[in-house]
């Protein structure tokens, strides 16, 4: 059977009007702020404690836009006769946010927990050039990092704390037996 001439153009009229009755879901972007997802990613954060140099979020990078500067320092000897250390010293970590593609790749590689995502979102520049950020802005940007979620309370136990509160458990019913033993050991010997 062929179509009615016409049908598509009333069932377009029909959505439209449908969708004209409907209240707008418009957000005032400047006005009113955004509810991010809870895993948004905005920015990277640094925390520049946690960051030895190791240079694995720079070689890592697909885009290669992470620049890291450091220079190595000698620290004197820990105990009389033992040997002079060495460490690396960041002088420069800047992102290029003009040429990052936000795939996460460094902060998943970092081993010591030095990078972060922040739902930060707002640091449009004027100028391309001023999108590379150096550390102090980073820095900044660390603060807004949310804290982790919160585990599940009907998850599992994980390995490690399992691991370790068997272990504890196993040294306290040690030394409880101890302590029962030597208790015993004294009551016979006030008895005799």
């Amino acid at each position: 059977m062929p179509p009615i001439p016409g049908s598509g153009l009333a069932k377009g009229l029909a959505v439209t009007l449908r969708t004209m009755t409907r209240k707008s879901v418009t957000a005032r972007y400047p006005d009113t702020q955004p509810e991010l997802p809870p895993r948004s990613r905005g920015v990277i954060g640094l925390f520049e404690e946690n960051c030895t140099v190791c240079m694995l979020c720079a070689r890592e990078c697909p885009d290669w836009c992470i620049y890291i500067d450091s220079h190595k320092e000698t620290l004197p000897a820990a105990a009389p006769g033992g040997r002079e250390r060495s460490r690396n010293v960041l002088d420069r970590f800047a992102i290029d946010f003009s040429l990052c593609m936000y795939c996460g790749i460094c902060i998943e590689v970092c081993p010591f927990d030095a990078l972060f995502w922040s739902p930060e979102f707002e640091y449009a520049e004027t100028d391309i050039l001023e999108l590379t950020h150096e550390r102090d802005k980073l820095r900044e940007w660390m603060w807004t990092v949310p804290a982790p979620p919160a585990l599940d309370p009907h998850a599992e136990e994980p390995k490690e704390i399992g691991a370790a509160r068997k272990t504890a458990d196993k040294l306290a019913a040690a030394e409880a037996a101890e302590a029962a033993e030597a208790a015993a050991t004294q009551e016979r010997e006030a008895g005799e």
